[in-house]
């Protein structure tokens, strides 16, 4: 017998992990503004890159003391640029809990050859940070996007550390509180909790990170567009909107028009309560029903942008097989879009909470989620 499809459906089906769903009521009328086929060295250009840091640091509250700089090539080019530019005066702590850490332990270890411990967790669970040493660098993610696990807080982070802690926050920034004063690198991109466009990352340095880039040079040599120094000295132009590469002008206005919805319903509070509430509403769903559960092991620990989901129904033969097919269902009822796991981490769904995300989206996809799933228990029955 056929299942009842539930009545309602998303009024936006995007539940992809990156790139996000664009802030609510966004049209490209939206971008009108960008200085298109200007240079982004003109001053409506550098005015415009200045202001994208400038509301940046405002909404995220990143102290004033702070280096905040737009670079290429996403978080991923961020988080490059403070590897292979900071690291190597000191041995290193090496944090995984998903594969974009794995990633980073592999740049540390295999590429740069640095002297480094690693520490590794399996998916669904996170390292204890505070055995790490923090006089060493610890480069670590502050949310996995690929887990669904984050960092609670950063209470284990000495203020007295000796070390540089380099933190990769692409899925946290603008959804959790970041204790800054306990981060000397945060890095992330547009594309996560704000709904901007690819290929353009974040890069915030404290203090005692610059310090580090003026003192200490690598033994390898930097690709031009890694380069944050010139005569020993930062480029300060960097971190003004004078960018390392071309920008695009049209990215940067969609980043605009994200920041200025942003700080228009509330700044990073409001932001924070909206992923919350896009969290809790699945971690309910899930509460109630004894086929579906939260990879995070911890409550404490799960994340409220990434929420990565594992189906734990008895009757389910393969569980890649099975998790594929009801994204796929979901997908072709055009209700939610982009939801499967990554594809290094454990079978099942990965749903994007993030600030752009409607909480009325995700309640009235959880139904057509039931459904699926037992529509496609039928299936395998048959």
């Amino acid at each position: 017998m056929a299942l009842t499809k539930p009545a309602s459906r998303p009024a936006n089906p995007r539940f992809s992990s990156g790139p996000c769903a664009k802030p609510p009521h966004w049209t490209l009328n939206a971008l009108a503004d960008a200085p298109l086929g200007r240079s982004h060295r003109a001053g409506l250009g550098k005015a415009k890159l200045k202001e994208a840091i400038d509301l940046t640091r405002e909404i995220l509250g990143v102290p004033e003391d702070y280096r905040i700089g737009i670079v290429p090539a996403s978080d991923t080019g961020a988080v490059e640029m403070a590897l292979w530019s900071l690291l190597g005066q000191r041995p290193a702590e090496m944090v995984a809990w998903e594969s974009f850490g794995q990633g980073w332990v592999t740049d540390v270890v295999k590429q740069l050859r640095i002297e480094a411990r690693v520490h590794t967790a399996d998916y669904g669970r996170i390292v204890d940070m505070s055995a790490l040493d923090y006089d060493r660098d610890v480069v670590f993610t502050w949310n996995g996007t690929t887990s669904g696990v984050r960092l609670p807080d950063a209470s284990m982070i000495p203020a007295d550390r000796q070390g540089l802690t380099i933190c990769d926050a692409t899925s946290a920034a603008f959804a959790q509180d970041l204790d800054w004063r306990k981060l000397d690198v945060v890095t992330f991109s547009w594309q996560k909790v704000m709904g901007g466009e690819a290929a353009h990352g974040m890069l915030v340095l404290s203090p005692r990170a610059v310090e580090r880039l003026e003192s200490y040079k690598p033994a390898w040599p930097l690709p031009k567009i890694f380069r944050l120094t010139s005569g020993g000295k930062l480029i300060e132009g960097i971190f003004v909107g004078e960018t390392i590469n071309t920008p695009s002008m049209l990215c940067v206005e969609d980043y605009l028009v994200a920041l200025k919805w942003g700080r228009s319903i509330g700044g990073l509070d409001a932001l924070m309560h909206r992923a919350n509430a896009n969290a809790r509403a699945i971690w309910n769903f899930c509460a109630a029903r004894p086929w579906i559960d939260n990879l995070a092991e911890d409550p404490a620990t799960r994340s409220n942008t990434s929420v990565c989901l594992k189906f734990t129904d008895a009757r389910i033969k393969d569980g890649a097989a099975f998790a594929k097919a009801v994204a796929k269902r979901l997908e072709s009822e055009k209700i939610a879009f982009d939801i499967g796991a990554y594809r290094d981490a454990p079978a099942g769904l990965r749903i994007w909470c993030g600030a752009t995300v409607e909480t009325s989206d995700i309640e009235a996809m959880l139904p057509w989620l039931e459904w699926a799933f037992e529509a496609e228990i039928a299936a395998q029955a048959a």
